[in-house]
């Protein structure tokens, strides 16, 4: 397939173009910014603007779309601005896709829809969280991407079998370099978080390795039309990233999960990946513990 990877100078997004290289696709990687590696397949184009996302996505004619390209972080631009910025990229890359005649769209979302953390309080359903979990974003970056996965929705119900849609809700990204001790996403090395398990309880302990969510976005693309249309998936590590099992951690951190926070025995972790695993045969193949160097 020709595959076009919107933000793929990011974090996830280098390890998508490396996984989909890899895998013998050709790739061409739009972001604002140049990536580290493969700038033969890079150009730039800002995709908040409308015209541009459509002379982006003809020039091109991919025949699958993976979305990744947002202000990736809560809270790192003021609200307004990546409400705007997220939304506005989710929308104008699918409908360019369609316009493009891409045949398979992958749009990442984000486990912050759930509303994990929330100043109010907040109370799991249940846990581990599955895509079935109420959602409940408190930030705007949460609700942009719970409106990324709504407009993979709308364009489901749009385009019908001309267009296979699907949501990805990647975990705390950790790339290659990160486990050899660079500075994470939010400034602390993937140790400092295991020695602290403060760093790491906001997210719930979610993490995912970067390889391991490339692989379960290759798999959506090719076994679009094997999936019911439109579906979401966890892309999470099958342990979580604390030495101490989450029956325990996390009542400390979040005083609402005490009654359901029993059932996570052991290291697992608090966000299922059973989807992803039934639908499609993805398992996460690494953890901190076979990783971190």
């Amino acid at each position: 397939m020709k595959v076009l990877v919107t933000g793929g100078s990011g974090r996830l997004g280098t390890a998508v173009v490396d996984g989909l290289l890899g895998s013998g696709h050709e790739v061409v990687s739009v972001d604002r910014r140049p990536p580290a590696r493969h700038r033969e397949q890079w150009f730039a184009a800002d995709l908040t603007v409308a015209d541009e996302a459509n002379w982006a996505l003809s020039r091109v004619r991919p025949d699958a779309v993976v979305q990744l390209a947002a202000i990736a972080v809560p809270f790192s631009r003021p609200e307004a601005e990546i409400l705007r910025t997220n939304t506005a990229l989710a929308f104008n890359v699918c409908r360019s896709a369609l316009e493009a005649g891409a045949g398979t769209v992958v749009v990442a979302s984000s486990p912050t829809v759930v509303g994990y953390g929330a100043p109010a309080g907040w109370v799991p359903s249940y846990l581990p969280i599955d895509e079935a979990h109420p959602v409940r974003p408190w930030h705007a970056y949460g609700l942009s991407k719970l409106v990324a996965e709504q407009v993979v929705r709308m364009f489901t119900a749009q385009a019908g079998d001309r267009m296979r849609l699907s949501a990805v809700r990647p975990c705390y990204v950790i790339g290659a370099d990160e486990w050899a001790g660079a500075p994470t996403q939010q400034g602390h090395t993937v140790r400092e978080r295991l020695d602290d398990p403060s760093l790491a309880a906001g997210s719930l302990f979610n993490y995912v390795d970067a390889r391991d969510a490339a692989d379960l976005i290759g798999l959506l693309l090719h076994g679009a039309h094997e999936i019911p249309n439109g579906e979401t998936f966890f892309a999470g590590a099958a342990d979580a990233l604390a030495r101490e099992p989450l029956a325990e951690l996390l009542p400390r951190f979040h005083p609402g999960t005490a009654a359901a926070a029993p059932t996570l025995v052991d290291d697992a972790p608090a966000f299922s990946p059973a989807r992803a695993e039934r639908l499609l045969g993805w398992k996460p193949r690494r953890t901190w513990r076979t990783e971190l160097r």
